[in-house]
């Protein structure tokens, strides 16, 4: 998630800086491909291009940063394209604005107007896609951790819905279902942070 987050929002506001040059168009491209590949299909991928062939990182286990390589680019490909996107789209709605043409006029420099005005107020829209990309995350984590023989929740909940244990079931539904209400719990509490106008009842 921390990955998603970091690449998704540092590409997003590169893009928007440049719109409409050689590099948003091909960041653009990468993005689309991002968002329409399967999280399965890219695990496969990258184990044919980085394991067999170029035979940089091991195909599977854990113990390692080298053995997390591939599991979390696969993991985070489609949330990072996704934040991507909707991070550039509100930067350039944000970069818009009348205070934003003001605080240009004043001579401000260019990252002090993009990490003290523009960030800011374009978070929203990024903060609400960053939480319902953890859903995502953590559907995906199923298929991810059976493909590159990873321990995890998503692995435990796939053996035990073929042994039909259903307690250790609900037990893996009841825990992907919490820790998915924390992070939105978490968003909502970040949209008061962002904008003081939100307020709750």
């Amino acid at each position: 998630m921390a990955l998603s987050v970091i690449a998704g929002v540092s590409l997003g506001i590169c893009s928007a800086l440049r719109e409409n040059r050689i590099s948003d168009h091909i960041l653009r491209v990468v993005t689309l491909f991002g968002v329409s590949m399967p999280g399965f299909w890219v695990a496969l991928l990258l184990i044919l291009v980085f394991s067999l062939k170029l035979k940089l990182v091991p195909v599977a286990g854990y113990g390692s940063l080298e053995n997390l390589f591939l599991p979390a680019t696969a993991l985070s490909l489609h949330s990072v394209a996704s934040v991507m996107r909707v991070t550039r789209t509100s930067m350039l709605e944000t970069l818009g604005q009348e205070y934003i043409r003001f605080a240009k006029a004043k001579g401000l420099p260019l990252w002090r107007i993009i990490s003290r005005h523009a960030l800011k107020n374009a978070m929203l829209p990024v903060i609400t896609v960053i939480g319902f990309q953890m859903g995502s995350l953590l559907g995906g984590a199923v298929v991810i951790e059976k493909i590159f023989a990873w321990p995890g929740i998503g692995s435990l909940l796939v053996d035990s819905i073929s042994a039909r244990d259903l307690p250790v079931v609900q037990g893996c539904v009841l825990a992907i279902v919490m820790m998915f209400l924390l992070v939105h719990f978490f968003v909502d509490m970040l949209y008061t942070h962002l904008d003081p106008r939100i307020r709750y009842g």
